[in-house]
């Protein structure tokens, strides 16, 4: 059914001049902005011999080759996960998110020759509909990654289980148990102070921070970054130590080294932690892909973990090693990007992201090595917020619910399962400084 603002604006465009209607005038027009957030209103993703509710396997993964993520046709075509899709849905993000966007048409943010952005107040940067041709089409979208609605303004995941397991036999080498949480200080549009914390002297966009409370030999142990909100500034970030109890600043290259032993670099969190500017990013092709997203409530849900007091059970995970979400998969319409590491020294020569475009999340993508092989795969599911905790319904935020991050290469992963809550109360703006790391030790 279509909203009534997307009625409104179908009567405007009844009305209005080509030139500005279609874009042609380089205008953002109201029309971008709703054709960016509903995308499915009168369209449904088509491939061809593809039916929703079918399984892909080695038996048809040739087949369907071009709507899958290269990481995700590697894993299928050795046998290692069966992937069971379902029907297309909207996933339509917090209406003052929206509304954001729509004010800021009449003077939109824009990009400039150093890559930043200028005049961006809230919403999403750019809705206009990227061009391939368009050099700085990559860019953009990676903006309004970094300033979409992932886990809305602020959030706490807790807890978070991080399991890693040999892939060859499934052996379960270690489990820890987090909390992590996310404190957006500017471009807020839900949950007050509105649109910024007044109290901001160093000027953040975005503080997280991180805390271990199993296993014992790493209890205690907490990451805290601070994001700036000039993107030429590099993050500052603080590690504390508790069998050391020290607090130490985290070097840069820390961020992609292997976090705590794991498959997962600080640079993969939330599946892209880092700087804009730190990448070079190109679109490759707008076009249908397979992405995880799935109504938590109805999936068949973890039996091996506990369950919690609210009621609440955790993902579970399946295929070869149980590496591997047991989440379904819609054919959605998907932005493909190629991101290059601008440092010399980094671990990776690219990513290749699926950048859902009506969420702008990257539920799906694939990491290759400096030698430009295939070294890792990277799935974030996506979570229909009113059929996953009853205090996130009504949020409009797509609630990561598990992820898998897997070495090809090693033939090793690791595996998260967590229950993340938008709820305000849960992140106070006290957690995310330097002095309160030794407070908060135990």
């Amino acid at each position: 059914m279509k909203t009534s603002a997307f009625r409104i604006v179908k009567s405007f465009l009844g009305v209005c001049t080509l030139a500005i209607c279609t874009g042609t005038a380089g205008a953002v027009t109201i029309e971008d902005v709703e054709r960016s957030f509903f995308p499915y209103e009168s369209w449904t993703p088509e491939f061809p011999g593809y039916t929703a509710g079918m399984a892909i396997d080695q038996t048809n993964v040739e087949q369907f080759k071009e709507i899958l993520d290269p990481g995700m046709y590697e894993h299928i075509k050795a046998g290692r996960y069966v992937m069971q899709t379902t029907q297309t849905e909207s996933l339509a993000l917090h209406q003052n998110y929206i509304e954001a966007t729509r004010k800021a048409v009449a003077s939109p943010p824009q990009l400039n020759a150093n890559g930043t952005v200028d005049n961006f107040v809230a919403g999403r940067p750019f809705p206009e509909e990227p061009d391939v041709a368009d050099p700085n089409a990559g860019v953009k979208i990676a903006w309004n990654f970094k300033y979409g609605y992932n886990w809305g303004d602020n959030a706490a995941v807790c807890p978070m289980y991080w399991k890693l397991r040999d892939m060859r036999t499934g052996n379960l080498e270690r489990t820890m148990r987090f909390c992590i949480h996310f404190l957006n200080m500017k471009h807020r549009v839900n949950q007050e102070p509105l649109p910024e914390f007044k109290d901001n002297p160093g000027n953040l966009y975005r503080a997280i921070y991180l805390i271990v409370n199993e296993p014992f030999d790493l209890s205690n142990t907490q990451l805290l970054m601070h994001r700036y909100e000039d993107d030429l500034k590099r993050d500052d970030a603080w590690l504390y130590l508790g069998f050391q109890r020290r607090v130490r600043r985290l070097a840069t290259g820390q961020t992609t080294d292997a976090f705590l032993g794991t498959d997962m670099m600080i640079e993969d969190f939330e599946s892209y932690n880092a700087r804009v500017s730190d990448y070079d990013w190109k679109l490759v092709a707008t076009k249908n892909v397979l992405l995880p997203f799935h109504h938590h409530n109805g999936l068949s849900l973890a039996t091996d973990m506990p369950t919690m007091p609210d009621g609440f059970k955790f993902v579970d995970f399946g295929g070869q090693g149980n590496c591997f979400p047991k989440s379904t998969w819609q054919l959605r319409k998907v932005y493909v990007i190629e991101a290059a590491p601008k440092e010399p020294g980094h671990p990776l020569s690219k990513r290749i992201m699926n950048i859902d475009a009506q969420t702008f999340t990257i539920p799906q993508q694939s990491m290759f090595d400096r030698k430009g092989e295939l070294w890792k795969t990277l799935t974030n599911t996506q979570a229909y917020p009113d059929d996953h905790h009853p205090k996130n319904k009504g949020s409009g935020v797509s609630i990561n619910d598990g992820f898998a991050s897997i070495d090809v290469q090693a033939q090793h992963c690791t595996t998260g399962q967590f229950q993340g809550l938008v709820d305000p109360s849960l992140s106070p703006p006290s957690l995310f400084t330097v002095q309160g790391l030794r407070t908060k030790a135990h």
